[in-house]
């Protein structure tokens, strides 16, 4: 890995909790579909905002209450040391372009802060945040038996698989992206497999997700090998709502959403056949991605009912694979939750997180609008910031 230095300019910490300034012009909006990796900042700050308004999209509706995330009495102001450099919470959301940061501690907010123009009531893109959500249903569907068992065969729940490189690859194969079929991840590659799954239809009658992924080859044996696999979360989301009977948006509104108490519907992102992407985009607002956390840090329960099986959370978040020392922040991987030093986090491209420290009773939720879909270095600098904000609350 390069050396990497954040600079970041002398600017005073504002007050911690705060409204955004009024927002700017809109610009004209932006291509949707696979475009969105080569989006300006312009268009980013606009269409990260506004991604109902560029793709179809379904509605995950809000119940009657909302659940209140209380001011704490006493709110953090971190600084910390990166790469020699001392930083501030200013400095670091100006730098790495962030609309957002969040931080609940037992419950209640001791950090909320905004920029790039948003504001509270602003929904933000979850990129891959998303899969952890989809992941969480499938624990929903096993609770309510719609998933009779992780160890069954996706071709159960999506017969067209049959026939496939995915015969033989189980639910929890997928769910820990070791399914052994071939897959490229390149967000720089306009020909890259997570560039042109779902954006087009030559199989009538077959969802277009599920025409694509049942043509790849096989490159090792299920259970064999980890590889990163948008698509098969994507695959994911078609078997819960296969299993279940009802859209995704449907699903997550009756077991988390609605219970739970969210502020405001979240949207999520269809793929062209008009099915929910079980990998990719649902917005919200921060405090929801906060919430979002809490519910995952509280077992899975909604409205004082669990929604998932009684340890449920602990095992999604176990290290069913485990990275080798030194290959990033990320140690492992659980059921689309990466695992980190003390924690875990859902994580998606252009720096969208929810972090997760179990012992601490700390979430944090951060969005962000990088000029790259993913680098090693920005993780790394946002992961020590997130340490900042777990050192500041121990």
């Amino acid at each position: 890995m390069s050396k990497f230095t954040l600079r970041f300019a002398a600017v005073g910490l504002a007050a911690l909790f705060c409204t955004a300034p009024a927002l700017a012009a809109d610009p004209p909006p932006p291509p949707g579909g696979a475009a969105i990796l080569s989006w300006t900042l312009d268009q980013q700050k606009y269409g990260y905002r506004n991604m109902e308004k560029l793709n179809p999209a379904h509605v995950v509706k809000r119940g009657d209450h909302v659940r209140a995330l209380p001011v704490a009495r006493t709110a953090i102001d971190p600084t910390w040391t990166w790469q020699g450099q001392p930083q501030t919470l200013a400095g670091y959301m100006a730098q790495m372009r962030t609309s957002g940061v969040l931080v609940l501690h037992d419950g209640e907010i001791i950090l909320e802060r905004y920029g790039l123009d948003r504001g509270p009531q602003d929904r933000w893109t979850s990129f891959s945040v998303a899969k952890s959500v989809t992941a969480t249903l499938v624990g929903a569907a096993v609770k309510d038996g719609y998933i009779k068992s992780l160890d069954d065969p996706v071709t159960a729940y999506i017969p067209q698989l049959k026939g496939s490189a995915y015969e033989g690859v189980s639910v929890r194969h997928l769910i820990t992206m070791t399914s052994g079929v071939k897959w490229n991840e390149d967000y720089t590659d306009p020909n890259s497999d997570v560039a042109k799954v779902g954006f087009s239809t030559d199989e009538a009658g077959v969802n277009p997700v599920v025409s694509y992924m049942r043509k790849l080859p096989r490159e090792s044996a299920p259970g064999a090998k980890f590889v990163y696999k948008t698509g098969e979360t994507d695959l994911v989301g078609i078997l819960v709502s296969n299993a279940v009977g009802k859209p995704l948006s449907t699903y997550l509104s009756e077991k988390i959403w609605a219970p739970f108490g969210m502020e405001q519907d979240a949207i999520w992102m269809d793929d062209i056949a008009g099915h929910e992407r079980g990998g990719c985009c649902m917005s919200m607002t921060l405090r929801d991605y906060a919430r979002l956390g809490q519910f995952t840090l509280e077992g899975g329960k909604a409205g004082g009912v669990q929604v998932v099986p009684d340890g449920w959370m602990a095992d999604a978040t176990a290290e069913h694979v485990k990275f080798p020392a030194g290959s990033g922040v990320e140690t492992g991987y659980g059921y689309f939750w990466w695992l980190i030093p003390h924690g875990y986090a859902a994580e998606g491209i252009f720096g969208q997180e929810v972090i997760i420290y179990p012992k601490e009773k700390l979430v944090i939720a951060i969005n962000s609008a990088w000029p790259v879909a993913s680098d090693p270095k920005l993780w790394a600098a946002q992961a020590a910031f997130a340490e900042a904000v777990r050192a500041a609350v121990r």
